[in-house]
């Protein structure tokens, strides 16, 4: 080692921070590359008395000086915090010595060391020994685990869990890390099933890992099972609809969150609305949403704006980056100024403007067709909602092909077979018996009746379930409606006057919540030019929607 070299470490020595037994080299900027190079370094940590966290990031240490400070810590048997970055680590001679040492981990911090699944297998055994069943925190960021790594993790974290139950003290992970790592679907589910059965975390961050809907569902129904996480950080991975509805999903159950980063996500239009409802009936300690740039419209950002307007915690919301366009970027700040909560709107300098149509259309179908492709999945959007195989044979009838004739041969049982047949927890079957059924509405009092009485009771049934289930219901409606744009099988519907006439009637129930007839104003009166087939229907439904939400008018 260079004799400048030596000046430095023993600078830095000098500057070395130590507190309540930690002794610290971090962001000495030091490269190491040898035995000679760390002597200095090894004598404090072997002179350290009670040592308890060695930090070494923001510096360089080659195998060869791993391996020395890895022999100076066999005998710190009180170490609980190690940290280090540009490693170069042989983290098996390091995970050797601490289980030598008899150390008990509280915290292991080895981001920005890119040593792949070989490197995860290097610290395998640590994290299966008893040094790691104290782990609380982990942090793997930027490591290059890619999808072998995080499976290689996933055991290894179950393994030590299990290890660490039978002795009475189960592995209680509060802070998991795992940016820029490349996991994709399969690592992450891996790892959700670990996460699952600790139960115990309290801050998950894994942005950029390329991950889509089938890792976010299996990582919701992970967090489901952590009562007590208050920190969700998933930005820059692929949600889509079926991502954040499974996210919205899982975030019911809790009740501690405070921060919630799906920046970047994909969330759309659907999915911030699904969102909006979990916001109306819970997360109450709630301070940060991030959904920037997530191809969110200008409607559904009014939605999630009028949803944290009870949430006395809330400190920020970011929608930048999305696609309100200009005038829905002044509307949101209206709306945000109305509410008296402008202050914690973040910026909206990247907004990326209205999206074009056709254009948009374009790329749903090639999405569409490129992942049912990929999963195998035939086309079934022609295909009428399908119903239960012991469905009655006159409702089966009715629902596949509706007239009046079949509505009105049903008779007065109409409504409890309906009732019956229709799964109302399914919001694009409910969406769709409500768009067939309402299509016969006509002015012929009988007809009329049957329609309006048969249409109550479906949604009486619907409305009784969460605000989750009845937002997707309506959003499900709205992309059928041509009011909204969706993803996935569900089409547009050739919107007729019935559509709208018995909509209006339904609004006007004591079934239908206040903030659900909100919802829908905000779209109608956004993207009215939709129902231009049916304009007398629409301004009558237009009218109505507003006396709803606003009484004294």
């Amino acid at each position: 080692m260079a004799s400048d070299d030596i000046a430095l470490l023993a600078e830095a020595l000098s500057k070395t921070h130590v507190e309540y037994g930690e002794l610290s080299y971090k962001g000495q900027g030091l490269k190491l590359d040898n035995t000679e190079s760390v002597k200095e370094l090894v004598r404090e940590i072997e002179e350290y008395q009670g040592l308890r966290a060695l930090r070494l990031e923001g510096n360089t240490v080659g195998v060869e000086a791993a391996q020395a400070i890895a022999k100076a810590l066999e005998c710190k048997d009180q170490l609980q915090v190690l940290g280090g970055e540009r490693l170069e680590i042989n983290c098996l001679s390091l995970g050797s010595a601490l289980m030598t040492a008899g150390a008990r981990l509280r915290e292991l911090d080895l981001s920005d060391n890119a040593f792949g699944p070989d490197g995860v297998k290097g610290i395998e055994t640590l994290l299966k020994s008893s040094a790691c069943h104290s782990l609380q925190e982990l942090r793997l960021n930027n490591c290059g685990m890619g999808i072998g790594g995080g499976k290689i993790l996933a055991a290894a974290l179950t393994e030590c869990h299990e290890q660490s139950s039978a002795l009475g003290a189960p592995l209680k992970l509060k802070v998991f890390q795992a940016g820029r790592n490349r996991l994709e679907n399969e690592g992450a589910t891996a790892l959700a099933l670990a996460f699952q059965l600790m139960g115990s975390l309290e801050e998950v961050h894994m942005p950029q890992n390329g991950i889509n809907h089938a890792g976010v569902t299996a990582l919701a129904t992970a967090m489901q099972h952590n009562p007590h996480l208050r920190i969700l950080n998933l930005n820059d991975n692929t949600f889509t609809k079926r991502g954040a509805l499974a996210m919205a999903q899982a975030l019911r159950h809790l009740r501690t969150v405070q921060v919630i980063n799906f920046g970047d996500c994909l969330v759309r239009s659907e999915g911030a609305i699904a969102l909006s409802a979990v916001l109306r009936e819970g997360l109450p300690t709630l301070k940060e949403l991030n959904l920037s740039f997530g191809e969110i419209t200008e409607a559904a950002a009014l939605v999630l704006a009028q949803a944290v307007q009870d949430k006395p915690h809330m400190e920020k919301l970011d929608l930048n980056g999305n696609c309100l366009g200009e005038e829905g970027c002044e509307a949101l700040k209206e709306t945000m100024d109305n509410m008296d909560r402008a202050d914690i709107l973040a910026s909206l300098s990247d907004d990326e403007g209205e999206p074009d149509e056709e254009e948009d259309e374009e790329v749903e179908d090639e999405e569409n067709g490129k992942e049912m492709k990929e999963n195998g999945v035939k086309d079934e959007s022609e295909s009428p909602v399908k119903l239960e195989p012991t469905c009655h044979p006159e409702i089966l009838s009715f629902l596949s092909s509706p007239t009046t004739e079949t509505l009105l041969k049903l008779g007065d049982n109409r409504t409890g077979l309906i009732q019956q047949h229709v799964d109302v927890s399914d919001p694009d079957k409910v969406a769709d018996a409500f768009l067939r059924i309402s299509s016969l509405y006509s002015d012929d009092h009988e007809v009329k009746k049957a329609v309006l009485e048969t249409i109550d009771i479906l949604l009486k049934k619907a409305f009784s379930g969460s605000s989750l289930q009845t937002y997707s219901f309506l959003s499900t409606l709205l992309v059928m409606l041509g009011l909204l744009k969706g993803e996935g099988k569900v089409k547009k519907v050739q919107v007729l006057p019935g559509h709208l006439l018995v909509l209006e009637h339904a609004v006007q129930q004591d079934y239908f919540p206040q903030d659900h007839a909100t919802l829908l104003d905000t779209f109608v009166a956004r993207h009215g030019k939709a129902l231009k087939s049916c304009s007398h229907a629409r301004d009558s439904l237009k009218s109505t929607l507003e006396r709803r939400i606003s009484p004294e008018c």
